[in-house]
């Protein structure tokens, strides 16, 4: 049967009808949201009339814009009174007093993300993972990091006793740090490795940082360096800005480095390079862990997902959101997530927990290992992420974090090692000011002329000697079992304190495996198809023949 077609009489009617049911619905929706406002009002006068004990209305709101936040589950929004906002305004300035912590709130701890290279947090031994529970006394359970920002920083010279729940270590572990001034720096040195390979140790992003790496990378390139290792372990981030510049060095020109998203229009953008690559041809190395993230996980991430640098080390810590700063009555700040960050191919770097539980459960701390020089070495989290594309057809893992082309995590001490290890870490606080403090009086006893030096036996004996005059807890056959790792603790820091972390690195290369693992990879590698073909990570347009051989394709 033919259907006659709708005249413009019935087109008008069913267009007035379907207005007037979405007018009737935004009415709706009007009078809900009036009604909740409503409801929530009587409650509250209800509580501040009749409550059995007496609350103030301001209290009452205060609690109320507390809930609220505290509902979003988002460590990274929360309201900033005048006091706290100065303080954010000053860390983000990046020069003030205080330990040189990089902090976050997780799962109601304040979480350490990583320590500023030579501040007084990083001299300490206080490293990324671990949990500050009390300060001077004071619980900090449940704070905010703005909280947590305002009574760690203080006066030059002043002190802090700061108490750390460390993975795996039983009972809290006191430190007594003395505030200093933190003024960030992004690269203390560079160096040639092997008389070719240009190392870049990049600490963290402040507004100097695309200046240092390029000033590096010229250096470098001007003794001779043909290719690159950019080193962001451990690097907390910073200045986003800084972080897509120091991205433009090593990519071409119009690339998007990384997007955001979030609600609104404004909020949905990418960002793009606006020079072309400076050290274009030359094969890159980048370099990241657990303590690499926000600005350092961008650039990782934008490097390689445009095929521009081969990732190597353990999966990086997983900031991807976008806070903004909303100026309210009363001088108040709202520090609101409006965004999340996204690489060049789509992934979230923000970490992906399953639904119901924390960070530390998805990667439990108890199976973790120990290195020689103290990190927590975490298995791969790679089974059931989800997979993308390279922009050259290299399979990457996505799910937060920037998980590397090739997984190369510490060595790791033998379980006696570790039993011993971690009883030291019981008395951390002391162990480590034993250990700095041995270091001083060991240049002072030899002076500082011979680079070479050898840590002996004698000597960890008198530093063991030391502590236990000090009240150090750990038995002496302990103190014996960690010696490899007490050695390789006193040798770093003897170099750090005579010379500079120049020789601190040097001391400390022949035991760094992710590191060693990228310079024999670039050895044999003079351009970046070639490297990518001897790691394994092979770019689509790479035949299987030519990624099969262990040396550069003529």
């Amino acid at each position: 049967m033919k259907r006659a077609p709708l005249g413009p009489g019935a087109i008008l009617v069913l267009a007035l009808l379907a207005g007037g049911w979405f007018l009737q619905r935004g009415v709706a929706q009007e009078q809900n949201v009036y009604l909740q406002s409503r409801l929530f009002q009587e409650v509250l006068d209800h509580i501040a009339d009749r409550y059995v004990e007496p609350v103030g209305r301001g209290d009452l709101y205060d609690f109320a814009i507390e809930g609220l936040i505290r509902e979003l589950g988002d460590p990274n929004t929360s309201l900033l009174n005048v006091d706290d906002y100065e303080n954010f305004r000053i860390q983000a300035e990046g020069d003030y007093g205080g330990v040189g912590l990089e902090i976050v709130e997780r799962d109601g701890y304040i979480t350490v993300v990583g320590p500023i290279p030579g501040s007084p947090g990083a001299r300490a031994g206080i490293r990324a993972g671990d949990r500050i529970v009390e300060v001077d006394g004071t619980s900090i359970r449940g704070w905010s990091s703005q909280q947590a920002v305002q009574i760690l920083r203080g006066p030059a010279g002043s002190s802090v006793e700061v108490q750390i729940q460390r993975p795996a270590v039983e009972t809290p572990v006191e430190f007594t740090l003395e505030r200093a001034r933190i003024q960030l720096r992004s690269v203390s040195y560079a160096t040639l490795l092997e008389g070719e390979l240009g190392y870049i140790p990049l600490d963290l992003f402040n507004e100097t940082s695309g200046q240092e790496v390029r000033a590096a990378a010229d250096s470098l390139r001007s003794q001779g360096a043909r290719a690159l290792i950019l080193d962001l372990r451990g690097n907390p981030g910073g200045i986003l800005e800084q972080g897509i510049g120091v991205a433009d060095l090593f990519l071409p020109q119009r690339l998007t480095v990384a997007e955001t998203r979030g609600q609104s229009r404004e909020q949905n953008q990418a960002l793009r390079t606006g020079s072309p690559d400076r050290y274009e041809g030359v094969p890159l190395v980048v370099l990241v862990d657990r303590g690499s993230a926000s600005a350092a996980e961008i650039v990782a991430g934008a490097l390689q997902d445009h095929d521009r640098a081969l990732v190597l080390g353990s999966t990086s810590f997983g900031k991807g959101s976008v806070q903004t700063l909303f100026s309210l009555s009363g001088g108040n700040v709202l520090k609101l997530t409006t965004a999340r960050w996204y690489t060049p191919a789509g992934r979230s770097i923000e970490r992906a927990v399953p639904p119901g539980e924390s960070v530390e459960e998805a990667e439990p701390a108890a199976t973790a290992a120990l290195s020689l020089d103290g990190q927590f070495v975490i298995p791969p989290d790679t089974v059931g992420r989800p997979r993308v594309q390279s922009m050259a057809g290299r399979t990457l893992v996505g799910g937060g974090g920037i998980v590397p082309d090739l997984i190369v995590l510490a060595d790791t001490l033998s379980a006696p090692e570790q039993r011993a290890v971690r009883a030291l870490y019981r008395e951390a606080g002391r162990y480590n000011t034993g250990v700095f403090n041995h270091a001083v009086d060991y240049l002072q006893r030899n002076g500082d002329r011979n680079r070479d030096f050898q840590v002996t036996d004698r000597d960890l004996d008198l530093l063991y000697e030391r502590l236990a005059a000090n009240g150090f807890g750990v038995d002496r056959e302990t103190w014996d079992t960690a010696a490899r790792f007490v050695r390789f603790q006193l040798e770093s820091e003897i170099a750090l304190q005579g010379w500079g972390e120049g020789l601190q690195f040097q001391r400390r290369l022949p035991h760094d495996r992710p590191l060693l693992q990228a310079i024999e990879l670039l050895t044999g590698a003079r351009t970046q198809d070639a490297l990518f073909a001897r790691a394994g990570s092979v770019p689509a347009e790479i035949s299987p023949p030519e990624a099969s051989g262990g040396d550069e394709p003529e």
